[in-house]
């Protein structure tokens, strides 16, 4: 018994660690669609415009995008790719490993497989989470990453989020608190709040949100092109185990019927 515990230790070890990695600030959850095409859409044209003049996608392909998005190749390669690269090509940029190193203290990292290690909602969390810091080297920083080495690249569209105290409702155990006897908000200041700055973005708050969303949405896709495809083949499995069963179990009862 003393060995079985021991070895369901070692097993939940990597989940205990994951969990410890992933602490910080409380992430809004959020529901991503593979399946939405022109979700992946937007977020393939947001990240080739605003991230991948530092971060590469190196582990997929212009052509799998392409295809799986239902974009025509010619489409594709006008409106997606700005590198010369052909259809069959990876999604590598043209910054240098050393280059990058000099400029930002280390080379940003590809963003292939982000979704599977950070999550969805870390990364929406994320992207939504930088505000303005003048004692940073860029002049930002971010609640969810703190004293991130990376630029606010989404700034043109998000306008600028500045970090300060304001009254928000007090949530006790994940229930907001109400006055007993008025019914009124139970309030308290909270110095750690973000407020975007009005009219300093080409998009309001509802807007960028949708634009965030839809950019995780094409990087979990990206991390996993094939999942839809495994859930289907998954259900065909499932229905074929079940069809199985029905004359593994009558097979069954004919050989135990003597001995029963």
């Amino acid at each position: 018994m003393k060995k079985l515990f021991a070895v369901l230790m070692l097993v939940a070890l990597p989940i205990f660690s994951v969990a410890a990695e992933h602490g910080g600030p409380e992430l809004e959850s959020i529901d991503i669609d593979v399946s939405d095409k022109a979700a992946m859409q937007d977020g393939a044209r947001t990240f080739v415009n605003y991230c991948m003049g530092c971060h590469s996608a190196k582990f997929q392909r212009y052509e799998r995008v392409a295809d799986d998005l239902g974009i025509p190749h010619e489409l594709m390669l006008d409106k997606l790719v700005f590198t010369g690269a052909k259809i069959g090509d990876h999604m590598n940029i043209g910054m240098q490993s050393a280059d990058a190193k000099a400029w930002f203290g280390a080379a940003p990292p590809d963003l292939t497989l982000v979704a599977r290690v950070r999550g969805t909602d870390w990364l929406y969390g994320y992207l939504r989470s930088f505000y303005e810091d003048p004692a940073r080297p860029f002049g930002v920083n971010n609640t969810v990453f703190p004293n991130v080495g990376m630029p606010n690249v989404l700034a043109g569209l998000q306008g600028r989020q500045i970090i300060g105290c304001k009254q928000i409702q007090l949530v006790e155990e994940g229930k907001k608190q109400y006055d007993p006897l008025t019914g009124a908000p139970l309030t308290h200041e909270a110095c750690d709040q973000l407020t975007i700055v009005p009219n300093t973005g080409s998009l309001n708050a509802e807007q960028f949100d949708e634009k965030v969303k839809n950019l995780v949405t094409f990087l979990a896709y990206s991390a996993n092109p094939t999942k839809l495809q495994h859930q289907r083949i998954g259900m065909y499995v499932l229905l074929y185990l079940a069809f199985f069963f029905v004359f593994a179990y009558l097979l069954k009862r004919e050989y135990w019927k003597d001995i029963h």
